[in-house]
């Protein structure tokens, strides 16, 4: 077995013997409160494949059907009263998470190593309560996810303002490619089990290779085909996008929606093969949520908090409904347009499990070069998971 899965078996044990915990209490070293959390996923996706077979591009088995362990993640937390410093591990993935220090100075703090980017509402949002199985296709395509770098903030109740510089992942081999974010959000109405929110965020960075790819999975985290894709984009210069997000919780209810627009420069050299045009694609989501068991949200740090059962035997209920949109045609690019309709059913029980069950509708158009001609496929997947967290 290897390390990090030693690792792992260890602290779900641990955490069994607890009892229901959101994290498990360690030591208090150098005045830092230290715990541990973890997160295990497993996944099912079934396809009703329309023409691609979405799952077929690498296991080419025949099966319509997958199944994987998506995450197992142990992270160590230390919380002390100027400083705090976090350090995740994913043995799933083989990869770091979270890795970075923080000085706090009030409202304001300074934060350095890895962490995620300032891009994206769904991203910031912590992986375990996620309202779908699957982000949403304008997270998954241009959400910046986890980078080294220097970042300063403030986070206020009603406002708060990020921004800082980038570079790669901690991983050696995985997302690379420097450059510099911010994010600033407000809450016009703040209260209990009431608030509005709008946020606005913007990245640019360096284009590895000089090439970008963008193509987004159908909401199925387990396919291994895209219906969108806009090849290989060569002679790349750097990426920006702008992302706009609101979100509105009244009682049991949510709505969320994003929205982003991203331009691929291009250098502007005559002799190149593909000069001087810039790519443009853009994508957005809306969706609302609805706790049955008449359970609420809170408000922190400029992202809504999803709350732990209120008779915690009995568990949380949650109905949710997504509609989500991509487009990456821009002409001489014809990557396709895709649009999906997502129906979910949540259920937390105590504070440690969750199980989720989405049915994903999906439309898409690409051009086929070899009939010159748009050709639709429409597919259909039912997607289960189970969660254990702490």
């Amino acid at each position: 077995m290897k390390a990090p899965y030693r690792t792992l078996c260890v602290a779900v044990l641990a955490s069994a013997s607890c009892g229901a915990n959101a994290e498990i209490m360690i030591d208090v070293i150098a005045g830092a409160e230290v715990s541990l959390e973890g997160l295990m996923q497993a996944d099912g996706n079934y396809f009703d494949n329309d023409g691609l077979d979405l799952n077929g591009a690498d296991t080419n088995d025949g099966s319509d059907q997958e199944f994987e362990l998506r995450r197992a993640e142990v992270i160590l937390k230390g919380k002390g009263v100027q400083f705090d410093w976090v350090l995740g591990f994913d043995g799933k993935a083989n990869k770091w998470l979270d890795s970075y220090l923080r000085y706090k100075m009030g409202t304001a703090y300074l934060q350095a190593g890895q962490y995620k980017q300032f891009n994206s509402l769904e991203e910031l949002t912590s992986t375990r309560h996620n309202d779908f199985i699957s982000k949403a296709m304008v997270t998954n395509l241009y959400g910046i996810a986890r980078r080294l770098g220097v970042s300063y903030g403030v986070e206020n109740p009603n406002w708060g303002v990020s921004a800082g510089t980038f570079w790669r992942e901690l991983t050696r081999n995985l997302n690379h490619g420097g450059g510099w974010g911010a994010r600033g959000y407000w809450a016009p109405i703040n209260e209990t089990a009431h608030f509005l929110h709008f946020g606005l965020s913007g990245v640019r960075y360096d284009t590895p290779n000089d090439t970008v790819r963008l193509r987004v999975r159908p909401d199925a985290d387990l396919a291994t085909g895209r219906l969108v894709d806009t090849g290989n984009l060569l002679n790349t210069e750097n990426q920006s996008t702008i992302g706009v997000e609101s979100a509105y919780v009244h009682g049991p209810f949510k709505l969320q929606a994003e929205y982003m627009i991203s331009d691929v420069k291009r250098y502007d050299t005559p002799s190149l093969s593909q000069p001087g045009d810039t790519f443009t694609g853009n994508s957005w989501y809306v969706y609302g949520v609805w706790n049955i068991t008449g359970e609420t949200w809170t408000y922190k740090a400029g992202l809504p908090v999803t709350p732990y059962p209120n008779e915690p035997a009995k568990g949380m209920w949650q109905l949710a409904l997504r509609y989500d949109d991509v487009d990456l045609n821009d002409d001489p690019v014809f990557g396709g347009t895709e649009s999906n309709i997502t129906f979910g059913v949540n259920y937390y029980w105590r504070n440690n499990f969750k199980f989720m069950a989405n049915y994903v509708d999906v439309s898409s158009e690409r051009f086929n070069a070899a009939q010159r001609r748009n050709v639709s496929d429409d597919p259909s997947i039912f997607e289960i998971r189970g969660q254990f967290y702490w």
